[in-house]
C-alpha cells in the first residue's frame, strides 16, 4: 500500500510540473526566424501579426530580464492563435513588477503573465513595445 501511495504521489508531482510549463509552439514566420526580437524588422512584423490575431488567445511567458545601455526591458514568449514569437517589452514604470526588477527576473522566468498590456510606439526609425500592466502572475 505504501508503494502505491508513493507512486501516486510521484505521478501527480510530475503531472503538476508538466501542467505548469508553457505550451510549445513552432514559429513558421521567416521574419521572426531571421531577425532578433529587439530589431526593428522583428518588431514591425510582430505589430502586423498582433493586428490579425485574437488578443484573447494570446499568452505571455517571461523569458528574461535585460538591462542594456541603461534601458531595462523584459522579453516574453508570446503565443496563441497561430503566433509564436518573442516580445521585447520596454519597462518604464515598474508598478507591479518590483520583485521581477529587484531579482532581475530570477524566480519568475517561465511565469505566465495574464492580460499583459502594452503600448506600441512606432515611427520610421523605431518600434517599441512599452509595458502598461498585467492582471496576474502565474508561477
Amino acid at each position: 500500500m505504501g508503494k502505491y501511495i508513493a507512486a501516486l504521489l510521484l505521478f501527480t508531482t510530475v503531472l503538476g510540473f508538466i501542467g505548469c510549463d508553457r505550451p510549445q509552439c513552432e514559429n513558421s514566420n521567416p521574419v521572426f526566424e531571421n531577425n532578433t526580437p529587439d530589431s526593428k524588422e522583428y518588431k514591425d512584423e510582430l505589430v502586423r501579426q498582433l493586428k490579425i490575431v485574437d488578443d484573447a488567445e494570446l499568452t505571455y511567458w517571461l523569458k528574461k530580464y535585460d538591462a542594456t545601455n541603461g534601458v531595462e526591458s523584459l522579453y516574453f514568449n508570446i503565443q496563441g492563435d497561430g503566433l509564436c514569437a518573442i516580445l521585447h517589452l520596454t519597462v518604464k514604470n515598474w508598478s507591479k513588477l518590483e520583485d521581477v526588477r529587484e531579482r532581475k527576473g530570477v524566480g519568475r522566468l517561465g511565469a505566465e503573465f495574464t492580460n499583459l498590456t502594452f503600448d506600441i510606439v512606432q515611427d520610421s526609425s523605431s518600434t517599441e513595445f512599452i509595458y502598461n500592466t498585467y492582471d496576474r502572475l502565474i508561477d
